[in-house]
């Protein structure tokens, strides 16, 4: 009877430290993981506000009339000199902070451009 006790209390005692040692642990996990969020949260929120005021800080390479924002997947699409009456090209930009990459749909946009897989299409609505 008394070794049923010790038993019993040291498999008590075995699932207490457990519970501890696994609280601790997701604890830890978990505050890792919402430092991560709120690091990847303000690196959005800022790339999303140097999209907008890029064109207006100095140095910027193109006047800001001839911008056309889009946000998703391009920034602007840049008519340069249009707003001179003079259309040099066309860009397509994209602004990138830092070290951030291309994603895999800016990617494949980019390889579509550069294959000159572009072009321009009139659709009519016939009434």
């Amino acid at each position: 009877m008394n070794r049923e006790r010790t038993l019993i209390f040291w498999i008590i005692i075995g699932l207490l430290i457990g519970y501890l040692i696994a609280r601790i642990y997701f604890f830890i996990k978990i505050k890792h993981q919402r430092q991560d969020a709120v690091t990847r949260s303000r690196n959005v929120v800022l790339g999303n506000v140097n999209e907008k005021i890029a064109p207006l800080l100095p140095g910027f390479p193109y006047h800001y009339k001839d911008l056309m924002f889009l946000g998703k997947w391009i920034d602007y699409i840049v008519f340069d000199w249009l707003s001179h009456w003079n259309l040099t090209k066309i860009v397509f930009l994209e602004i990138k902070t830092n070290s951030s990459t291309l994603n895999r749909n800016e990617t494949m946009i980019k390889q579509c451009i550069e294959q000159k897989k572009v072009e321009y299409q009139i659709y009519r609505k016939i009434v």
